[in-house]
């Protein structure tokens, strides 16, 4: 049965940068409480993307979601815009949790979903001691240096990419101005994602109005460099991890939650590619009936 969902967005400030973030419910009485999860997309994505699809699947099975922009996206301030800093997007997730800890509608345990690349960002938040309670996973993209490098064409396209990097920094140190590339084109080797991906190409899908398609230059060594792996093993929350075969780095899903040093479920589904766990009704149900199971029994 479909509820009518009520939204409510609030700013909030996560190290002096004011983000932008919505609450999803199925009830608008600010007196009835929920368990609450936080949901963040991929990398460089906006909340009106894959977030919202899952705040509003979680939103109908009776949670309180809570989506925000991180700095420097979409509606959310930030002077560095488009940057994508796994290191800022820790910390702002740490602050969007400690904001809706603090509504009496909701918790009083706060769990968190991140779908593909934030969900590596939330295993550093966590390892840093953000107060998430329960943690899903789905379709998660956990990588290092030695594992993404084969999706742009090994150390020698590492290599062409941290020398466009360290031209756009030397243009931003002298002009105070990002360089900036897409975020999604097919075929353009400077763009962030250059590889055919009918979710970030079709407007019916992640090709949203409130998605400018932009990446800071500046970006490669933040995410080509970073360890999304290391983290795991400093995580004691409980965490499901929802992956497949035909998802990300399968090998890396199984690697994190072997790390893990608190209770865990690695939930192997037979069927689904990365962008079918985006967006697509018969995965996203099914990784929600899953993580909606999981938040109950550890967030009560």
């Amino acid at each position: 049965m479909m509820h009518m969902l009520n939204e409510r967005t609030i700013v909030f400030s996560s190290h002096g940068v004011p983000l932008v973030g919505t609450f999803i419910r199925n009830n608008d009485s600010l007196s009835v409480r929920q368990p609450c999860v936080v949901i963040t997309g991929s990398w460089l994505n906006v909340k009106e993307q894959m977030a919202s699809v899952y705040a509003r699947a979680l939103a109908e099975r009776g949670f309180t979601a809570f989506v925000f922009d991180f700095a420097g996206w979409g509606e959310s301030q930030g002077e560095l815009r488009h940057l994508e800093s796994p290191v800022q997007k820790a910390r702002d997730m740490a602050a969007a949790v400690e904001l809706v800890s603090t509504m009496s509608f909701v918790g009083p345990k706060i769990g968190y979903l991140g779908v593909c690349a934030s969900a590596q960002y939330a295993l550093r938040a966590m390892a840093w001691g953000a107060r998430i309670s329960a943690f899903v996973s789905v379709a998660g993209w956990f990588h290092d240096s030695t594992s993404v490098a084969p999706f742009y064409g090994g150390p020698e396209g590492v290599a062409r990419r941290l020398a466009w990097a360290e031209e756009a920094l030397g243009e931003y140190r002298k002009t105070g101005k990002l360089r900036k590339v897409r975020a999604y084109a097919p075929g353009d080797e400077r763009a962030g994602m250059s590889f055919e991906m009918d979710y970030y190409g079709n407007q019916a899908r992640g090709a949203v109005p409130a998605w400018s398609n932009e990446m800071a230059e500046l970006s490669w060594l933040h995410w080509l460099a970073f360890d999304g792996l290391s983290a795991a093993n400093a995580v004691t929350a409980p965490t499901l991890l929802v992956h497949s075969d035909g998802c990300a780095l399968p090998d890396n899903a199984k690697a994190v939650h072997a790390r893990l040093a608190g209770p865990k479920e690695l939930a192997w589904f037979k069927k689904g590619t990365q962008t079918d766990y985006y967006d697509q009704p018969e995965y996203v149900q099914a990784a929600t009936e899953r993580a909606a199971s999981w938040f109950r029994d550890t967030l009560g």
